[in-house]
């Protein structure tokens, strides 16, 4: 048996009806050239031929008795592969709409706790001819990082991948559960472990508690805690409420190069570009119900706490908050803003980060977690109290070439991400292949309308990326020509003009000048940029 960690059981507690936790993905592929195969077939033998790659599709869970402590996991002999791979085919005429609305209502539905916890649907009667895959799998035993692990078990990097070396023959020990005795013993020995790891933490957590603390203000002497400058609790917005068990699912597409160069051109990230765009489509979307709050919106972004080259099927994850700056209403001073205050989350995420444990003692927690959890949600609580975070926004990283599953390349991969109680929407985008796919994944009662949503994520996009090239164009016209002196053992030869381009920048502040025609043009600093915006607004102007 394999003891779950406080923070994977923690997604296990903190499930209801209302508020599954598992995440997921819509996969788009297309069929090769001339199939005429049982797609659905050929997805169960690959499952059958990869699954013991990943530990995650072959154990289930064993719960404590009275769920005094935190369950285990164990291997599941028998795993069905007709229960968990299943098929579907859409009614006429196949659209889009028609696959995001019926993965929304697979969304919907928990995973049956006394099996492994996942399930794959092979949907089928496109309209385009191609065919889709819904996958999911519970947040207790995989987060986004341990997800792209997974996904490189059963993805190929070609269609016809090399042999996989078959499963070992394990012995069959015909036990479904295990007995309570058993369970008893093991939840009390982990407990003790646990609490011995966490005394051992102590002195690591005080010292990341300590540098939290800012230097000891002159005016009464008293030690401050130093929160990000700015920090407030997000406005009331209809995105936080308590939600049901009903799901709005949309998926959209940007090109990721066309992201990378925005970063390069403001001298910002890629995921301060990805929040701004998010947020823009935010503004617009509330402003649809009249909703214009003074104060700005309040992402919640996850941090992911894994050190490089850690891929454990286990959840090590945090979060960090940043501000959405919504009531900017300037495009390029937005971005700014977010990038900012990205660099602050990250800055206190870091002095934190030592003192978030992933693992804790749960002998009573799973009792207690669940029962407020029950009691948070039927209360409608989230209703009446201030959102700590109005959105939650994730960015994975993912493959840049093209991957195949099941002999079918894959030509959308959008993940479908949990919203929860006060939180009522999820933007996750992962890159894949040149892509940025963006997955928004909601309570249909809260944001019944999330293909408009998803539609102002694609225009606020064109939107920033035309702003960013208008303000570039007059820089690179009012840089001075340079030419090149002719060589010296030429004397008659005429000079070689070259072509000026706008200066790089180096923490902000301006370069010298020009660069040959043959280089790439150099990105212009946000700050320049802004400054450049301030002395002469372009036509393209924000919405308020």
């Amino acid at each position: 048996m394999i003891h779950l960690s406080g923070m994977d059981a923690s997604f296990l507690h903190l499930e209801t009806p209302e508020m599954p936790m598992h995440v997921g993905s819509l996969q788009i592929a297309d069929l090769p050239d001339g199939y005429a195969g049982d797609y659905y077939e050929d997805v169960k033998r690959w499952m059958a031929s990869r699954m013991h790659l990943a530990s995650v599709f072959q154990r289930k869970l064993a719960l404590m008795p009275f769920d005094l402590a935190n369950p285990v996991w164990v291997d599941d002999e028998d795993v069905d592969l007709d229960y968990h791979v299943r098929h579907v085919i859409l009614p006429r005429p196949g659209t889009k709409q028609q696959l995001e609305q019926y993965v929304a209502r697979l969304h919907s539905s928990l995973l049956d706790r006394s099996r492994p916890l996942w399930e794959i649907y092979v949907i089928e009667g496109l309209n385009t001819g191609q065919v889709a895959v819904y996958s999911k799998m519970h947040h207790s035993a995989i987060d986004g990082q341990a997800g792209v692990a997974v996904a490189k078990a059963l993805l190929s990097p070609t269609a016809v991948p090399p042999a996989i070396k078959p499963q070992r023959p394990r012995p069959r020990t015909n036990q479904y559960q295990l007995g309570v005795a058993e369970l008893a013993g093991a939840a009390l020995s982990n407990a003790v472990m646990q609490s011995i790891k966490l005394v051992r933490s102590l002195p690591v957590v005080a010292r990341a508690l300590a540098d939290l603390v800012a230097p000891v203000s002159e005016t009464d002497g008293r030690r401050r805690v130093a929160l990000p400058k700015g920090f407030s609790l997000g406005p009331k917005t209809p995105l936080n409420v308590a939600i049901t068990n009903q799901r709005a699912f949309a998926g959209r597409t940007l090109p990721l190069d066309e992201v990378k160069a925005m970063a390069k051109r403001t001298g910002t990230s890629l995921n301060d570009i990805v929040l701004a765009i998010c947020a823009g489509a935010l503004k617009r979307y509330l402003a649809d119900y009249d909703c214009k709050p003074d104060k700005p919106l309040i992402a919640g972004v996850p941090v992911s706490l894994r050190e490089a080259g850690n891929t454990d099927p286990n959840n090590q994850v945090s979060m960090m908050l940043v501000s959405l700056a919504t009531n900017v209403a300037d495009p390029i001073e937005r971005l700014k803003a977010i990038n900012e205050s990205a660099k602050a989350g990250k800055k206190l995420q870091g002095t934190v980060k030592p003192a978030m444990p992933t693992d804790f003692p749960s002998l009573g927690v799973p009792w207690l977690m669940t029962g407020l959890v029950s009691l948070y949600g039927r209360s409608r609580l989230a209703n009446r109290m201030p959102p700590i975070a109005n959105v939650a926004i994730s960015n994975v990283p993912g493959p840049q070439f093209p991957l195949y599953f099941a002999g079918a390349r894959l030509a959308n991969f959008f993940p479908v991400s949990i919203p929860g109680h006060g939180i009522a929407l999820n933007m996750t985008v992962q890159s894949y292949n040149g892509m940025l796919e963006v997955g928004l994944t909601a309570c249909r009662r809260a944001v019944p309308d999330v293909a408009d949503l998803g539609d102002y994520v694609v225009q606020e996009h064109q939107r920033l990326l035309a702003t960013i090239s208008a303000l570039e164009a007059p820089a690179a016209a009012a840089a001075p020509a340079v030419a090149k002196p002719p060589p010296a053992r030429r004397k008659r030869a005429a000079p070689k003009p070259v072509l000026a381009v706008a200066a790089p920048a180096t923490n902000g502040h301006d370069a010298a000048a020009a660069v040959p025609s043959k280089r790439r043009a150099a990105k212009t600093p946000l700050r320049a940029v802004a400054a450049k915006r301030t002395r002469k607004a372009p036509a393209a102007a924000a919405n308020a």
